[in-house]
């Protein structure tokens, strides 16, 4: 266990920092660890004949991914999740990420699978035998970019694209092409190109009887005055340096500049595959680029001023209102809490430590709509944020406390 523990923390200081999620909160009463639903490592699969397709990295390594094989009635479903980690869009913040993990396939091991990637029945019962895919994110343009020309003084490649085409090339053969059921999913930075590629996944698997997306914590927002426009003038940059256009549907850069087809909001209704939007209306990443760097820290403590309030009140209808509309969630569903946190299909998934909103699950309410049972829309009617791990704080509270009660002594 405090191996779990001790893993566990590491790779969430890796993501944490990697996100630029900062002022993260520190109140003793939240000083708890997110459980790990029986975590376990997975080893890196270099991508073959990337190079010679130049599908790579920002360094000009090739890409990589990590993957578990499905087993029982699992051996024909794949979940296949593009991983997160904010955007670079100078090529200063480039070659600095192509030192990392973040930008070489050299600098990386394995990774770890836990959420939604566990291999436990009981914590995972919809998914814990299906194929695994994890693709790790090394171009920092959201796997977008394609520019043929490299600069010769800094060496870096632009080629996201290119990247994801590969790897699925490669999937393909391993054995996606004879899927029953396959997702294709994707956090934070991951969750704008899972919707991207959607449509464009769904052709890959003609055979395949239930082909469906889901973007997790990345339905970043175009939130302006009274906010801050940062998103935009990101995406203006990104869009610019990584040549990503090209990876834009036609039917939006017809109507918008190309970095507006960045926002999920606008380009989402041209999405024909069945796709589902997981988030917080108050997702930790997005409030602090959009509102205040920091301003996660008041919720964790609890003293945000009637001020605030009011500014998160006024975001959350904001965010309601750029999501798909509720007449089709068939085709559009939608799990939107008001819990403040970031990706939870690896953080917030297992039994223990999930949200809920009235009862219901992400995991339950997600997999009613995979598998077509419900058709899920649902919002969290609680307008302001609540703390996550204050949350999670408190059920561990609850869950230790029934714990003792067993062993007192019972009169009769």
């Amino acid at each position: 266990m405090m191996m779990m523990a001790n893993t566990y923390l590491q790779v969430l200081y890796l993501f944490i920092c990697s996100l630029a999620i900062i002022n993260t909160v520190s109140s003793t009463k939240e000083n708890v660890t997110p459980y790990l639903d029986e975590a376990y490592h997975v080893s890196k699969t270099i991508v073959k004949n990337a190079v010679s397709k130049g599908a790579v990295c920002l360094d000009g390594s090739p890409p990589a991914y990590h993957f578990e094989p499905g087993f029982g009635d699992g051996a024909q479903t794949w979940l296949v999740q593009l991983s997160g980690g904010e955007w670079c869009r100078t090529v200063e913040a480039c070659l600095e990420r192509s030192k990392s993990e973040f930008g070489s396939s050299n600098l990386m091991n394995s990774w770890w699978f836990t959420g939604m990637f566990s291999k436990n029945q009981s914590g995972n019962p919809e998914f814990y035998n299906w194929n695994k895919v994890f693709i790790r994110y090394c171009d920092g343009g959201g796997f977008t970019g394609d520019v043929e020309y490299v600069d010769p003084a800094t060496k870096l490649h632009f080629r996201g694209a290119r990247i994801f085409k590969a790897v699925m090339d490669e999937l393909l053969e391993k054995g996606l092409k004879t899927a029953k059921s396959a997702l294709l999913s994707g956090s934070s930075a991951g969750g704008f190109p899972a919707m991207l590629y959607c449509d464009y996944f769904r052709t890959l698997l003609p055979n395949t009887p239930r082909v469906k997306c889901m973007n997790d914590a990345g339905y970043f927002i175009n939130a302006k005055e009274p906010f801050r426009a940062n998103f935009t003038e990101l995406y203006t940059a990104l869009v610019t340096l990584h040549g990503s256009a090209k990876a834009l549907p036609k039917e939006c850069t017809s109507k918008m500049s190309p970095e507006l087809c960045f926002f999920p909001e606008n380009m989402q209704q041209y999405v024909k595959t069945p796709l589902f939007i997981a988030s917080s209306a108050y997702d930790k990443y997005q409030i602090n680029n959009s509102i205040a760097v920091g301003i996660n820290t008041c919720i964790g403590s609890s003293n945000c001023t009637a001020t605030t309030n009011q500014t998160f009140l006024e975001f959350r209808s904001r965010f309601l209102n750029a999501l798909p509309k509720p007449t089709n969630p068939k085709l559009k569903g939608v799990f939107i809490d008001s819990f403040n946190h970031h990706s939870q299909v690896q953080f917030w998934w297992s039994p223990f430590n999930i949200t809920t909103i009235n009862n219901l699950t992400l995991s339950k309410a997600f997999a009613d709509w995979f598998y077509d049972r419900n058709y899920t829309y649902v919002i969290h009617e609680h307008e302001l944020p609540i703390s996550a791990l204050g949350a999670l704080a408190e059920k561990e509270r609850k869950a230790k406390l029934k714990k003792s009660m067993r062993h007192l002594p019972k009169f009769h």
